[in-house]
């Protein structure tokens, strides 16, 4: 990732985002040290223009912010970084330095994201004694197996279960499809996107 920090006197803008509510959470400025200990560490660190020093968010409060993501701007000059929050975020004891409530609970489709990014982590780092590792070190064929598996349950559920195992089932064959997607780098929202078309009153079938 190329950052352009000359543009800004050596710091760029980061705007921190709740992963899951997508709320706006704050603004801070990083320079190229604190970028560098941001993704060494997984906590968001920024460089105080007051103080003139690097701060973790979170070292005084306990309220850290954990990285899941960082994205640069078409210009290279501000970043996008989103987080899960420990807790509230402003200095006044508020979730977001607007006043505004971090709810969790606005939309429940927005996990797909948070589950996604988890997924795509695991992808990256590879732990040891993750089930998610274990089907990408197992290769495409089983994950497609999987898939295929967890779908034939989820029938079985519908036509001779109960309502709480056709989710149950239904969910594992959501995971798995999110673990195939990831392995052929898409997501979840790709799909999405494909079924926002089709909803389009245009749309014909390919």
């Amino acid at each position: 990732m190329e950052i352009d920090f000359k543009k800004g006197d050596g710091l760029v803008p980061a705007i921190i985002q709740d992963a899951n509510t997508q709320k706006v959470l704050m603004l801070g400025y990083m320079d190229e040290e604190a970028f560098k200990k941001t993704q060494e560490t997984g906590l968001v660190t920024f460089y105080s223009r007051t103080r003139q020093t690097l701060w973790t968010k979170g070292e005084t409060s306990g309220n850290y912010l954990h990285v899941v993501s960082i994205k640069n701007d078409c210009d290279q000059d501000t970043l996008l970084i989103q987080v899960k929050p420990d807790g509230p975020v402003c200095h006044t004891g508020t979730d977001t330095c607007w006043g505004e409530e971090n709810t969790k609970t606005e939309n429940p489709l927005l996990f797909l994201t948070e589950l996604s990014n988890f997924i795509e982590k695991r992808h990256a780092e590879m732990p040891e004694g993750s089930y998610t590792t274990s089907l990408f070190r197992d290769g495409l064929n089983r994950m497609a197996q999987k898939v295929g598996e967890e779908a034939l349950e989820l029938v079985i559920e519908a036509t001779n279960g109960t309502n709480d195992r056709l989710i149950y089932e239904g969910s594992d064959m959501l995971y798995h499809l999110i673990v195939l997607l990831t392995h052929k780098g898409l997501r979840i929202e790709d799909m999405v996107a494909e079924l926002r078309e089709r909803h389009n009153p245009g749309w014909k079938k390919h």
